[in-house]
């Protein structure tokens, strides 16, 4: 469990309850989601530089700290990763947002890429990659290969829950990104489902089956 941040704070572990509840609808579920990623936003950033400048309270002159412009990019995998997109940029509103879209190919079980648009200096950016289940880990893997591909050295991986397997499986590819989630479940079923799990989240965000 190197390189994993398990965020146990309780007004995530309060939401994530209802997020995992088959009765929350479509309308609840994506505001939940969009709230739990604002709040994991505070530990992702967490070791963002700082740099003192000086400015004027209406009292005094006096030294603070700000961002030391550091460049961030928020990446989510289509299509679920989208509903934790606006819960970022309401923390990070100067972030700029790539796509990357994914199916899997029925011969070969692969990650095809079929879609990606990344900002023109990604390379520059620290890249919060979006996916709301480490499941196998197959997209996540996929999607990160192709984000060092077009040069990108700085990549964080940020999921709701995740399953042992797809952690395992991102590390050996890629040990070198850490991982940030609000849950880690038990294992995978027979179907590659995560259990307990929270159902699919692409189908629980925009209603569809």
């Amino acid at each position: 469990m190197n390189r994993v941040i398990v965020m146990d704070h309780p007004l995530i572990k309060h939401k994530l309850t209802f997020i995992r509840d088959k009765n929350t609808g479509p309308k609840e579920f994506r505001e939940l989601v969009k709230e739990v990623a604002m709040l994991m936003a505070y530990e992702v950033t967490r070791d963002l530089p700082l740099e003192d400048i000086e400015i004027e309270t209406p009292l005094t002159k006096t030294t603070s700290q700000v961002i030391a412009g550091k460049k961030l990019g928020i990446v989510p995998i289509l299509r679920a990763g989208l509903g934790m997109v606006e819960g970022l940029l309401n923390l990070l509103p100067a972030a700029k947002v790539g796509h990357i879209g994914l199916y899997r190919n029925p011969e070969t079980l692969e990650p095809v890429e079929y879609y990606c648009k990344l900002p023109y200096d990604a390379v520059e950016r620290e890249l919060i990659l979006l996916d709301p289940m480490l499941a196998t880990g197959g997209s996540a893997k996929a999607a990160i290969t192709f984000l060092k591909d077009r040069g990108v050295t700085n990549i964080k991986l940020m999921c709701l829950i995740a399953a042992p397997e797809g952690i395992k499986a991102v590390h050996k590819d890629h040990p070198d990104v850490d991982i940030y989630v609000a849950g880690v479940d038990e294992k995978l079923n027979d179907h590659a489902y995560i259990l307990p799990g929270l159902g699919d989240a692409g189908d629980r965000l925009f209603g569809t089956k």
